[in-house]
């Protein structure tokens, strides 16, 4: 047997003989019994993946995942984690280690802990993000790979884990791929770690995998209650499991029986029901009881769907004063990942006025989206199927279905989540869309309550004429499009256009917006300057109300964010500068603009 077969059977030997059961995302981990592994992570720069190849590119069965220690004095062992330096996990290395600003490329962390077995609880380790690739060990032992950066993954560690000292170890590898979702170009920073919380959840051997409240359309008027739907699945298809569910403030409480797949299904009827809305976010406590195990929430209820060129809220149109918004913290940039960061941006959002916001381009994290349902903000989650991606692969096509389904599942109880969106500029093409009409079925047969839609780009323009076609509509229930007249076209020639949009569905100007660096000041046909992006904001939001069917807009965007592709020295020093808000949280002069206008379109709208 020669060494490079040797070498590649010694290591699948390794990783698959202790590979861990790999399951389906827990909903609502942050209800669960937990334990946190935040904190201090050990870190190795691995430039050159010797932590995992060995100097043939063959995979290693001595790698940096086991964690090896010297046993004699002549042992060469060329790493030590104890020894490495530090960081706080969840966060990104670009903004951590400063040597790491603009590293792609792969670094390993270790985290050791304690742990006291308990003979009746399963054992998960969960991560609710690490971007992009990670493979994760155990003990020294390969648990999985995972791919995608924006979505939680968790693994069945109970027969793995010790009683006592532990140690976790994850490769992260962050370069950029043609086949990747994203794929290998996007204006945004490719942050890179272990960007959201790590943890050790405790369960019962039989546990409440996830579960699903949505409030049904009223179909008579006349009706005296609602009709709450709701789905339980368990993570072992067993029957005659007792499942019981309480809404406390609605003086409901019912006990259901498991079916053969470990489910059940059914409607609740509630007399008295509050809605939710922007203008009253009302959540209910709720409660699910499995043996000796509750799992709490706080759900709202509203219905959402589109008549003709309006969308619907509650039974009434609505226009949605949005924003786009990134995932990055104010102040310097990272990956934004705490209730702090959330309130924050979010805080900023309610301050323009907005009612809705666009989490652009990806699954942003859970603090984000139960903030924005807790402070009225209704949310169109994304995920990062972003310009032109390889279309042809059956493997991104999976890897974009597998990144829709963990968002889906994730936030499937949040009642301020209205859009599901597949896509953002995407260049036209039959592959393209084969590809997303597959993902708008598939998201369709996840959530069929929720509106979908895609921001599109306009392709057809004659002069001051612009019409959209897109073979995508049929599949969208809301027409979104980007569009920059001002910053990619002259400002002059907002006042002079007309839109054609042929299709019987509301419309939402999903991007239009341009650069302005905060206190930079000069004429209104001055680029960079303040003056110039307050003008293109006047002329685009008069262009924008003589559009059939609009219904909504996100400008891009509310904060300067890092992308390495903004390199312009002394104005956007690797900043997009598009925000409403400078990086420091400061206003621009386009900031004020843009609030006068929702405030006219609230009062319009009431």
């Amino acid at each position: 047997m020669n060494r490079i077969l040797k070498a590649v059977i010694c290591f699948i030997v390794l990783s698959l003989g202790a590979r861990a059961q790999e399951i389906p995302q827990i909903g609502n981990v942050l209800s669960r019994e937990k334990i946190s592994l935040n904190g201090n992570w050990n870190y190795i720069v691995d430039v050159q993946e010797e932590g995992y190849y060995d100097y043939r590119m063959n995979p290693t069965s001595w790698g940096f995942f086991l964690n090896s220690k010297p046993q004699r004095p002549e042992d060469l062992i060329e790493y030590d984690f104890d020894k490495a330096p530090q960081m706080q996990i969840p966060s990104d290395w670009n903004t951590k280690d400063e040597r790491l600003f603009f590293y792609e490329g792969t670094v390993w962390f270790k985290k050791s802990f304690n742990y006291k077995k308990k003979q009746d609880k399963k054992v998960i380790l969960y991560f609710s993000a690490v971007n992009y690739e990670a493979y994760v060990y155990l003990n020294g032992k390969l648990l999985g790979r995972h791919e995608g950066g924006f979505t939680a993954f968790n693994y069945d560690v109970t027969d793995k884990i010790k009683d006592g000292e532990n140690f976790v170890i994850v490769k992260v590898d962050n370069k950029r791929k043609a086949e990747n979702v994203p794929t290998q170009i996007f204006d945004w920073w490719n942050y890179g770690g272990i960007t959201r919380d790590v943890f050790l959840v405790e369960t019962q051997d039989v546990y409440i995998e996830n579960y699903c409240f949505t409030l049904k359309k009223v179909q008579n008027t006349k009706q005296k209650f609602r009709e709450i739907a709701f789905s339980v699945n368990l993570n072992q298809k067993l029957s005659g499991k007792t499942v019981e569910i309480s809404f406390p403030e609605l003086k409901l409480k019912q006990s259901y029986v498991t079916d053969s797949d470990g489910k059940i299904s059914g409607v609740i009827k509630a007399k008295t029901l509050e809605l939710w809305s922007p203008e009253n976010p009302k959540l209910y406590a709720a409660e699910l009881t499995l043996g000796n195990t509750t799992i709490k929430d706080e759900i709202g209820f509203r219905t959402i769907e589109t008549k003709d060129k309006k969308i619907i809220l509650n039974g009434k149109p609505i226009f949605l004063r949005g924003i786009s918004i990134h995932e990055e913290k104010p102040n310097g940039g990272g990956r934004a990942n705490s209730v702090e960061d959330a309130e924050k941006l979010l805080g900023w959002a309610k301050e323009l006025g907005c009612n809705f916001v666009r989490l652009a381009h990806y699954p942003h994290n859970e603090y984000m989206v139960r903030t924005a349902e807790k402070m009225g903000l209704l949310v169109w989650s994304e995920i990062p199927v972003y310009w032109t991606i390889a279309w042809e692969n059956p493997a991104t096509l999976q890897n974009a279905k597998n990144q829709l389904k963990d968002m889906i599942l994730r936030d499937q109880n949040r009642a301020n989540v209205i859009i599901w969106s597949i896509a953002n500029e995407t260049p036209h093409g039959q592959a393209r869309e084969n590809f997303l009409s597959q993902l708008a079925q598939y998201a369709k047969n996840l959530d069929s309550t929720r509106l979908i839609s895609m921001a599109m780009e306009v392709t057809s323009a004659s002069n001051f004429h612009n019409k959209l076609q897109d073979n995508m509509n049929k599949y969208v229930d809301v027409i979104s499009f980007n569009q920059y007249i001002g910053w990619y076209r002259d400002v002059n020639d907002a006042p002079k256009m007309t839109w054609e949009i042929p299709y019987n569905k509301p419309v939402i100007i999903s991007e239009f917006g341009g650069g302005a660096k905060y206190g930079y000041h000069g004429e209104k046909n001055q680029r960079w300057t303040e003056e110039f992006q307050e003008n293109l904001y006047i002329q685009n939001i008069a262009m924008l109300d003589k559009i059939d069917g609009f219904a909504g807009t996100t400008p891009w965007i509310l904060k300067d964010f890092r992308s390495p592709r903004r390199v312009l020295n002394d104005i956007q020093d690797y900043y997009n500068r598009k925000g409403l808000f400078s990086d420091n949280g400061e206003k621009k002069k386009a900031f004020y603009i843009m609030k006068s206008w929702y405030e006219k379109k609230k009062q319009d709208w009431e």
